[in-house]
């Protein structure tokens, strides 16, 4: 059997293969943060191609979490149908649908918008120095968490992520590097982690517990004063009993710093985070190759393997990952005469 075409099941979700389509921001919307046909061609395509999971890119619950004016959005009820067409058509071919729930905090680009964070810290200078919130204002994106999971569930999802990496809000929180709070939400791990655990509690009362909920993390910081993997165990440590079950693992972005990529850069990462928190592991960073994607599996490093550029790149890579390791999978029928 080849490991990364071998079905896992997860909850209630069941994948026919451990390839996953991480998200990614494609600013392709008007301001108003509704998915067009962009999207649902974008994403039909990779679940055509034969990815198990498709997680669709970062949706911001408030209007002022957008990165830019062209995100997807997940604030008003009104986002739901566009959504729900994204979710219909990639199960329709085969996929299973996550969204990743997002706020961008200090790194929101939109010009006409109040910008927030955990201390009035820019992240460089050609951003804006954000408010630091109250404890208003994290109760406000705490609860428009919770309603973002809420519309996901409407529009059929069948996972969810909470994004707390590549340097917006949460990831903002847990880093010592963007938070410098002296109150219940800064200084300590379990402090930082606070909000962290705070969403997942009030998404969980919305979300089925019957599906799973991932979050996706910055496991590597690239400053020496920032956060580390083993640091990012701990604090996950500290709030999967609210309900996590997959860990998304990435790494930097929070703050500026030089960071030296190659094919399978963030692996490392994912294997301390599997090893120490016992959670399901999607690993990923610049894998092209089917025999790499297939050796992080087989030797236990990680449960799926995301691979972004690559399938966009080639939104077939799947079916033809498939032909080169020697498994025969089933081909969409159109394409059938194109399979040897």
């Amino acid at each position: 059997m080849v490991k990364l075409f071998e079905s896992i099941k997860i909850k209630d979700m069941e994948l026919k293969n451990r390839i996953v389509m991480p998200p990614m921001c494609m600013y392709s919307t008007d301001d108003r943060g509704y998915a067009n046909d962009w999207h649902y061609v974008h994403y039909a395509t990779r679940a055509v191609g034969g990815t198990g999971l498709i997680i669709v890119e970062a949706t911001a619950v408030e209007k002022r979490g957008r990165i830019t004016d062209s995100d997807l959005g997940i604030w008003d009820d009104s986002h739901i149908e566009g959504l729900s067409k994204i979710v219909n058509l990639c199960k329709k071919y085969g996929a299973k649908v996550a969204i990743q729930l997002g706020h961008a905090g200090r790194k929101c680009e939109v010009e006409a918008e109040n910008i927030i964070a955990p201390s009035p810290i820019a992240y460089n200078r050609n951003y804006k120095v954000p408010k630091e919130m109250s404890y208003e204002d994290i109760n406000t994106v705490i609860q428009a968490f919770k309603e973002g999971a809420r519309r996901a569930h409407l529009a059929g999802f069948d996972a969810i992520e909470i994004h707390a990496a590549h340097g917006y809000l949460i990831n903002q929180f847990l880093s010592p590097l963007s938070n410098k709070r002296t109150d219940e939400y800064g200084g300590s791990v379990e402090n930082r982690a606070r909000i962290l655990k705070e969403v997942i509690r009030e998404v969980r009362k919305v979300w089925s517990e019957n599906k799973p909920l991932i979050v996706r993390v910055s496991a590597e910081d690239y400053v020496e004063e920032g956060n580390h993997p083993e640091v990012l165990a701990e604090i996950l440590n500290l709030v999967k009993d609210e309900g996590v079950d997959i860990v998304n693992v990435s790494s930097g972005a929070v703050a500026p710093a030089r960071i030296k990529v190659y094919p399978g850069y963030q692996v490392k990462f994912a294997e301390v985070i599997k090893e120490k928190t016992n959670l399901t592991v999607i690993a990923g960073g610049l894998i092209s190759e089917p025999e790499m994607a297939e050796e992080i599996l087989a030797n236990n490093r990680a449960d799926l393997v995301f691979l972004g550029r690559e399938l966009l790149r080639n939104p077939y890579w799947p079916l033809q990952a498939a032909k080169k390791l020697g498994y025969d999978i089933d081909w969409p029928v159109q394409y059938e005469r194109s399979k040897r």
